[in-house]
């Protein structure tokens, strides 16, 4: 059975059900939005790639919009201007979460520093991930190790050169973020080039189970039946990460005789019992490592390659970021983390992929805590509200050509991403933006100056630039459709 079908089945179940609850709202000063069906309001119209459907449809009724998703009063934001009044001038009235039955699998919800509440939880584990992990000092100390994760990517893809192999690309990149994000968290490798399917079917099926339109959170009534299974399947997926890295905690904490931190899970473990502000439970650490660890390795993979797809799709623009890689680093040197600010045109080519390919398009969907009235429209109080990033990015009256790949773009202006600059928010903003975008920043950057002055990439089984496919593939993260498939050859300098 269908979506659309097992939609119309349980119009018809819930319909007795809800008739007494479904009284008519004052929808007066409510945003326009479509007219909503009886029962199922306008789920049919949410579609099954939500952030291109919420964009059509901003464009019939603008840039904040109603829509009617079962019991769910659900604002959509489409422009900078509202998406500043709701995560940054009014972020105490939308910082909290409206939570996906399926993210509430093994009560992570009540754990997580994406989903929590701005509780003194959620505190406590921010100020924990912006101290140890990501402020400048720590990602200094573990510089070495993103660098030592690139040498092995470096390589497996001179390997695969050396041997006129074809190679996946997205997945060769997945490996070496995974390696990055586990050394740091564990000190460990837990996944080899050939050998990596575990996890990326765990992570991939988070995102996407968690990312799926959910007919048990239109109509709540409907979540102990769980009836699309995405609640089951965010339990099993979950629960195979949290018994493989409880393991490594156990094994750690059996062995551990030392206070000395050498990785994020000891600095963890040493605060257990100390009558500190940042102790940590042991429950706590087993929720805080798998959310990291999903949240750093998925999007940042995606991104990395989004970019190489698109500058094989516009070879131009390829010639033009190699070139100023060549006559900025030289002959036969390593590309530091600090020649990043000295290459404009790789910043730039970045920032685009950004604009065109967030992260997260719909972002984590935020709650109105209370009645507040926005550009003239009232947002009710438990109403879920969706910043269509994507649509931003897209939209032809802030930016020219707004679907070509145009990096130069940005090298006239001073646009961020790091959330000052409404119109570029891939990482989010306010309260709730991204703790790990300074480290999302040095890894992309990185990874992709390093790949492209070491190696000519070309689309692999003879595609040409012009018939590649860059369909997305929806989820809670935005991945490629088609996996890019190429082939290296080594460039040598001097």
């Amino acid at each position: 059975m269908d979506y659309q079908q097992l939609l119309i089945l349980i119009s018809f179940i819930v319909f007795f059900i809800l008739r007494k609850l479904n009284q008519p709202q004052n929808s007066k000063k409510l945003p326009p939005g479509p007219n909503p069906l009886p029962i199922i309001g306008n789920i049919l119209e949410f579609g099954k790639t939500p952030h291109k459907t919420l964009t059509k449809l901003s464009k019939i009724y603008g840039p904040i919009m109603t829509l009617k998703l079962g019991r769910i009063t659900t604002i959509v934001i489409s422009s900078p201007q509202l998406a500043k009044q709701v995560l940054h001038e009014n972020a105490q009235i939308f910082s909290n979460r409206t939570v996906p039955h399926a993210a509430c699998a093994l009560d992570h919800q009540n754990f997580s520093v994406g989903w929590l509440p701005t509780s003194p939880l959620w505190k406590k584990l921010r100020k924990f991930c912006v101290t140890n992990l990501f402020s400048p000092k720590m990602l200094d100390s573990t510089k070495i190790i993103r660098q030592k994760k690139l040498q092995d990517l470096l390589d497996y893809v001179k390997e695969k050169s050396n041997k006129g192999e074809v190679f996946n690309f997205g997945e060769a990149v997945f490996v070496t973020v995974l390696n990055t994000i586990s050394n740091i968290l564990f000190s460990m490798d837990m996944a080899h080039y050939e050998k990596y399917h575990e996890f990326e079917n765990i992570i991939r099926g988070l995102s996407n189970v968690i990312g799926q339109p959910n007919i048990a959170d239109f109509f709540p009534i409907l979540r102990p039946l769980d009836p699309q299974r995405l609640h089951a399947g965010t339990v099993n997926y979950w629960g195979k990460l949290c018994k493989i890295i409880e393991g490594i905690v156990e094994e750690r904490v059996s062995k551990n005789d030392s206070k000395v931190c050498n990785d994020v899970l000891d600095s963890l473990l040493n605060n257990i019992g100390e009558p500190s502000f940042d102790q940590f439970s042991h429950e706590e650490i087993l929720h805080l490592l798998p959310d990291l660890f999903v949240a750093a390795i998925d999007s940042t993979s995606n991104t990395i390659e989004w970019i190489m797809a698109e500058l094989l799709n516009n070879p131009d623009k390829l010639t033009k970021v190699r070139k100023e890689l060549f006559e900025t680093i030289g002959k036969n040197e390593t590309i530091e983390e600090s020649d990043i600010t000295k290459l404009p045109f790789l910043q730039a080519v970045v920032k685009e992929t950004f604009r065109l390919h967030p992260p997260a398009p719909l972002f984590l969907p935020h709650k109105c805590d209370e009645f507040v009235n926005i550009f003239g429209f009232n947002v009710p109080k438990n109403a879920q509200v969706l910043v269509n990033v994507w649509a931003i990015g897209r939209d032809p009256t802030i930016w020219k050509n707004p679907n070509m790949f145009m990096p130069e773009r940005f090298l006239e202006c001073d646009i961020n991403y790091k959330g000052n600059n409404f119109e570029l928010i891939p990482f989010g903003a306010g309260k709730r933006i991204c703790p790990g975008l300074p480290l999302a920043h040095r890894s992309v950057h990185l990874i992709v100056a390093s790949i492209l002055y070491n190696f000519e990439l070309k689309l692999a089984d003879g595609l040409m630039p012009e018939h590649m496919n860059m369909e997305e593939r929806s989820g809670l993260t935005l991945k490629r459709l088609q996996p890019l498939r190429v082939q290296a050859t080594s460039i040598k300098h001097g």
